[in-house]
């Protein structure tokens, strides 16, 4: 019996890299789709609760996920679509060189290579998204199947979890699942909610400031709060930047005073105190390796898997540390 279950297990093991070779190109899709039925799963199991059919629960779920995705990838490209020219023309309008006093001391900035640098990512930016916009389109459908699927049956993986898992490990994996949960709350809906925040109030900065693309610089401050240390403080630097090179001294200033307060700190000062008990308890610097690191090995999925990887890696640090000392002092 045990030889049989070793080669069951070896061939499970072959069939799955053969499965993720072949279908390399939409595993962060299913990846994706999965860790966000993860997340909805207490959606759907509340509205089973209220009377809800799990066919009529899991279809509201997916419905919730796909208008979410949807909130995140539509407005900032309707956005850059809208002031293509607009964009085209200030990167045009740029000089190849500006001189700036410092300390009584005239330096020259060279922005002739950064510009032209910009102006290739745009055009290849623009390029790439209309061949991949058939890509985009299946795999929004996917996603959108994938969610279905997992909310339509939770219990289906747990219990195959369980019946493979020898019985003396089910705490370990119940353990595991609570540092998954409470990493993917994190990520999803305190970065979700805090990013919804920034939009908000960066766009009353911006509007109130008479900046044309407020809109687009609200989008932008919004998703740059997914980025953990750096966030939207970063374009708030740059949006100063550019008034200071336009030799508008009062409005950098401005901007840059008003943004870094109500944009780049107000949000996580507010919201997210609110919504952090809820979530795993990562150090900072743990969670930006894991987005850093993720996102330059496998791609934007990366921003979920990266931390989520080391939220495991340090609940199973604590569980052996655990393990340990209770082996330490168990007598005999």
């Amino acid at each position: 019996m045990r030889s049989r279950q070793r080669v069951l297990a070896g061939l499970v093991v072959a069939t799955g890299l053969a499965t993720a070779i072949l279908l390399w190109g939409v595993v962060s899709t299913v990846f994706f789709a999965i860790t966000v039925a993860y997340v909805l799963y207490p959606l759907r199991r509340r509205l089973v609760d209220r009377g809800f059919g799990r066919r009529t629960a899991a279809a509201a779920s997916t419905s919730v996920a796909f208008l979410a995705v949807a909130v995140l990838i539509v407005p900032p490209l309707w956005s850059l679509y809208r002031r293509r020219r607009a964009l085209l023309s200030y990167l045009r309008s740029l000089p190849d060189s500006v001189s700036v006093e410092l300390f009584g001391t005239p330096v020259s900035v060279e922005l002739g290579t950064v510009v032209a640098f910009l102006r290739r990512s745009l055009a290849d930016l623009a390029v790439a998204a209309a061949g991949e916009t058939p890509v985009l389109g299946l795999k929004l459908f996917l996603f959108a199947l994938l969610v279905y699927a997992v909310l339509l049956r939770p219990s289906a993986a747990p219990a195959v979890v369980f019946r493979t898992v020898p019985e003396p490990y089910h705490d370990v994996v119940r353990q595991l699942h609570v540092r998954v949960r409470d990493t993917l709350y994190a990520i999803y809906v305190l970065q979700g909610a805090t990013a919804l925040g920034t939009f908000a109030i960066a766009l009353v900065v911006f509007w109130a400031l008479g900046y044309e693309a407020a809109f687009g610089l609200a989008v932008v401050a919004g998703i740059l709060q997914f980025v953990p240390v750096i966030g939207p403080s970063v374009l708030v630097a740059l949006v100063a930047a550019t008034d200071l090179v336009a030799g508008d001294v009062t409005g950098a200033v401005t901007v840059a005073v008003l943004g870094f307060v109500f944009v780049g700190f107000l949000p996580d000062a507010v919201i997210r105190p609110q919504l952090a008990p809820h979530t795993a308890d990562i150090p900072a610097s743990l969670y930006f390796v894991g987005f850093t690191g993720g996102v330059l090995s496998v791609g934007l999925v990366g921003f979920i898997a990266g931390p989520l990887v080391v939220a495991l890696f340090v609940e199973t640090v604590d569980l052996l540390v655990a393990d340990r000392s209770t082996a330490e002092t168990r007598p005999g």
